[in-house]
C-alpha cells in the first residue's frame, strides 16, 4: 500500500513542485556477534528467552568496552538497541560485586520509568538479585528512605540528582562510595545553558565519588550528532571511546524522506501555507490509504489542534471509524 502511494506522490505534480528533497535509504540486513563469553549464564539464558541469542554488531562494541573499564559512548540510531549496551555490562558488574551500585540517568521522569520496567522485565526473567529503583519529585516520601538504602540500580533524572540527591550526600554515602557505573542517556538533550547546568552536576556527583572512594565509569547514549565522542567527553571531562552509525548493526527498512515547503500564498509578504494545515493534508492522505501515521508538533496545542483536524478530515470522508489518538505532556495517567 504505502510504494503505491508513494508513487501515486510522486505522479502528483502540485506535490512534486513543493518538495525541495527526496532521498530513499534502501534497506540494511543485521550484523550480528555472539553473546559474550563472560556473560552470566542466567542472563544469557533470559535473553535467549526473549529470543535475542545474538547482539548487533555495535551492541557488542559496546558491551565489550565496558568490560574493558573504558567509557563508552554510544550513538547510534533510534530503535536501534542503545539500552541493551549499558544494560548488560551494568548487570554483569552488579553480579560479580553484589554490594555495587549503579546510577541511570535520563532527562525525563517518563523515560526513567520506563527504562525501570524494561530492566526490571530482565532481571525478573533471569531471577538475579539486583534490585531496581526509580528515584524522583514521585516517589512517596515513606518509599525514600528504603530506596536509599536499597542496592542494584537507582534511576533518576538531572534534576533530582542535583537538588535530591547531591546535596544529602551523607544520607547516600552507599551510593556514592560503591557507584561502579553512571548511565547517562540522550546526551544529545545536554547542550546550551541546560547542558552546561548538567555538566556541573555531573562533575558534582564525580567530586563526591571519589571522596567516598568510588571510581565509577560512565556509558552514554545518543542521538546520532555530529561530534558525539567530542559532546560526552565535554560533558563529563574523562576520555571515551566511540559506538557510532558506522559500526551500527541493527537491521533497517527501507525509508524515503520527503522534505516539503509549503507553497506561497502571499508573494508579496512571502507567506507561505500553513504547516499545520499541510502536516493534517499529509496525514489523511496517509490515513485514507490505510498507511498507520504519526505526526510530531513541537506545542501541546498544536497536537490538539491537529487532533481535531485530523479527526474532522476523516468524519467528512466517512472515515470516522479511523482511530487516531493524541498523546501529549500534561495528560493525567
Amino acid at each position: 500500500m504505502l510504494p503505491a502511494l508513494l508513487d501515486h506522490l510522486r505522479r502528483n505534480r502540485d506535490f512534486v513542485s513543493n518538495v525541495v528533497a527526496w532521498e530513499r535509504i534502501p534497506a540494511r540486513p543485521a550484523r550480528t556477534a555472539a553473546l559474550p563469553d563472560w556473560l552470566d549464564p542466567r542472563l544469557a539464558a533470559a535473553l535467549r528467552a526473549r529470543g535475542v541469542d545474538q547482539l548487533y554488531t555495535h551492541q557488542a562494541a559496546a558491551v565489550d568496552a565496558a568490560r574493558r573499564g573504558e567509557n563508552v559512548v554510544v550513538a547510534t540510531a533510534t530503535a536501534s538497541g542503545k539500552s541493551l549496551a549499558y544494560t548488560l555490562p551494568v548487570l554483569q558488574r552488579l553480579l560479580e560485586r553484589p554490594d555495587a551500585r549503579a546510577l541511570y540517568l535520563f532527562p525525563t521522569k517518563a523515560l526513567a520509568h520506563d527504562q525501570e520496567a524494561e530492566t526490571a522485565a530482565l532481571v525478573a526473567a533471569a531471577r538475579l538479585p539486583v534490585p531496581v529503583h526509580t528515584y524522583d519529585g514521585d516517589t512517596p516520601r515513606g518509599k525514600r528512605s528504603a530506596v536509599r538504602a536499597a542496592g542494584g540500580v537507582l534511576i533518576t533524572n538531572p534534576d533530582m540528582l542535583h537538588a535530591g540527591i547531591l546535596p544529602y550526600h551523607p544520607s547516600w554515602r552507599a551510593l556514592f562510595g560503591r557507584l561502579e557505573y553512571v548511565v547517562v542517556d540522550e546526551i544529545h538533550i545536554y547542550r546550551g545553558v541546560f547542558g552546561s547546568h548538567v555538566a556541573n552536576v555531573l562533575r558534582r556527583l564525580q567530586r563526591l565519588c571519589r571522596f567516598y572512594g568510588s571510581d565509577p565509569r560512565f556509558i552514554c547514549a545518543s542521538a546520532t550528532i555530529a561530534n558525539p565522542q567530542e559532546h560526552a567527553e565535554r560533558l563529563i571531562e574523562q576520555p571515551f571511546t566511540l559506538v557510532d552509525e558506522s559500526q551500527n548493526g541493527a537491521p533497517r527498512g527501507a525509508k524515503d524522506f520527503i522534505l516539503y515547503n509549503p507553497p506561497i500564498i502571499d508573494e508579496d509578504l512571502g507567506m507561505r501555507a500553513s504547516t499545520v494545515l499541510t502536516a493534517k493534508d499529509a496525514a489523511v492522505t496517509f490515513l485514507g490509504h490505510g498507511v498507520q501515521t504519526i505526526v510530531f508538533a513541537r506545542a501541546r496545542q498544536t497536537v490538539e489542534l491537529l487532533l481535531g483536524y485530523v479527526r474532522e478530515d476523516l468524519a467528512h470522508q466517512g472515515r470516522g471509524d479511523t482511530f487516531v489518538a493524541g498523546y501529549r505532556g500534561g495528560y493525567l495517567p
